[in-house]
This record gives C-alpha cells, structure tokens and sequence, in this order.
C-alpha cells in the first residue's frame, strides 16, 4: 500500500473519530487547522473532507462543512496492517514514558506517534481508548489525549488488591507438580536476577523489565479471565509508572533484587510461610515507592 493512501486512510478515519465527538449542524474547523491538528497536509484533508461529503457525513458548501450525519463503523477505512503486535504497542508505548520521563498532564500527539511507533492512527487511537478505561489516560473535551497521573488513594486500593492477586498466586503455585513449567522459569530467573545483581551498577535501568517478567511468571499460574484483566493495569502502573521516581533508583532496584532472590529461593524450597513473608515483605516496599514517586510528583 502506497504510503499516500496509508496517509489518506488515517486521516479520514481521524476526521470519523473527530464527527462522532461533534452535535449534528456543527462545523468542522478550516482546512488549515485540520492539517495542523492531524499533522498531515492540506491535500489529504481535503481529499478526506471530499470522501465525508461524498459518503454524505458532512454538507460542504464554500468554507461551510456543515455534519448531517454521524459516522458509523461502516464509514470506516480498513488501516494498513500494524507491525507490532497489541502487547508489543503497549511495551512500546510505556518504554517510551519510563525512557523519556514523559510527565502526567502531556497533550498526547496521536499523529506523531503513530510515525514513531509505526502503527496506523486508528490502531493507537483503539489502545489509547483502552488505557482510558483504565483510568490512564483521558480524551480533550476538544479532542485528542492527555496522560493522566493518578491519586495516592488510587495508589492505595491497588497494591493491596496486588497483594490479594499475588499472594493467591503464589499459593496455587506451591501447589503445582514437579514438572510444572514454572520451576524451571523460576531457576531460570533466579540466574537472572543474579547475572544483574552483578553489573547492576552499569545496568539498573534493565531491572523495571526484569521485575515485569518475574511478576507476569507468578501470576501466570492463574487461569482467571478477570484476574488477568486486573493483572494487566497492574503491570502497566507498577512496571513503568512508579519509575518516574528517579531518585536512588540504583539502590532500590538493588534491593528489590535481593527481595525477589528471597521469594524465589524460598518458592523452590516449597515453604509456604517463607514464600508468603517475602512476597509480602516485596509487595509492601513496592507500595511505599509508588506513593513516594506520586509525592515527588505532585511537588515537583
């Protein structure tokens, strides 16, 4: 598909998205605006403004683009296939607010990082909508996202629901058979967490993704649907938004190596009690971070 068309698709499925937000007998904005709001150039936005009169969304008459109808999901153009995959654009998209210390309260540029993450804009715009559902991010009453912070009461009701998940999971683990798969992912990720203990000082930027992979290994052994639902904003807050905090950032993943060590050794050895203090022990000091990193925040 001819990168015009690639084009030309996105930014009339935009203007779809921007109607559906508009009252019938509203006006669109100039031609002009329109480019600059969608970062495309005037003659894609006025071949899609042409597609809208034809499919007989809008009335356009002179500088009059007046909508007489709603769109419908029928209206919509089929985008050029995404590359990366919904887990890979969600990686992606937190990687680049944990490396670029992107604040709460950004104006989120739908078109720029649909470029920059090489996704259709109507692939973001579905994810972004899905974030929103989870409270971390919010549509402008005028049109476009904003990252949102959230509350220290937010903070709160979730690590201790995190607790209940995790501590559930950890029981069905000590449970499972001998020639479970997660005893070896937890050898496995014991030499890990080891490997980086020793060049931690070169590398502590890498724990957040290895903290990721040892909390997604845990709770893998949970076959609920809505669990896996919770376990997922869960990850999102805890694995890149707490991270923000940079403030001995070398020392606290230091620590939560040794933690993570201590709930691995003692989820090998079977002991239930062992497992049980340490997750706890980990999942405490993981609250106190996060409601930290929300004082730095709010004061910064």
């Amino acid at each position: 598909m001819a990168r015009t068309d690639e084009r030309f698709r996105s930014a009339y499925n935009m203007l779809l998205d921007f109607c559906s937000n508009m009252d019938i007998g509203d006006q669109l904005p100039a031609e002009t605006v329109l480019a600059d709001r969608m970062d495309v150039s005037r003659t894609i936005v006025r071949s899609a403004l042409q597609k809208l009169d034809s499919d007989h969304l809008i009335q356009w008459e002179g500088r009059n683009k007046t909508l007489i109808r709603k769109p419908e999901p029928v209206h919509r153009l089929v985008p050029a296939e995404s590359s990366l995959t919904p887990e890979e654009l969600e990686h992606r998209f937190f990687e680049w607010i944990l490396r670029f210390d992107v604040p709460a309260g950004t104006s989120l540029n739908v078109a720029q990082l649909s470029r920059q993450f090489g996704v259709p804009v109507h692939n973001l715009q579905e994810f972004l909508a899905g974030l929103s559902r989870l409270g971390l991010v919010e549509r402008r009453p005028r049109g476009g996202w904003s990252l949102l912070g959230f509350t220290s009461e937010f903070a709160v009701e979730l690590s201790e629901f995190r607790m209940v998940l995790e501590l559930n999971a950890v029981r069905q683990l000590l449970n499972l058979p001998p020639e479970h798969e997660i005893w070896k992912k937890l050898k496995a990720l014991k030499r890990e967490h080891e490997d980086l203990k020793s060049v931690l000082e070169e590398r502590y930027h890498d724990f957040s993704l290895l903290d990721e992979k040892f909390h997604s290994a845990i709770n893998s052994v949970v076959r609920n649907r809505f669990v896996l639902e919770a376990q997922k904003l869960i990850r999102l807050i805890f694995n890149y938004h707490y991270m923000w905090d940079k403030r001995d950032e070398l020392e606290r993943n230091a620590a939560a190596i040794d933690e993570h060590l201590e709930w691995i050794d003692a989820m090998l050895e079977r002991d239930s009690a062992r497992s049980e203090a340490a997750a706890l022990k980990h999942l405490r000091r993981s609250k106190e971070t996060l409601l930290q990193s929300l004082r730095v925040h709010k004061f910064a």
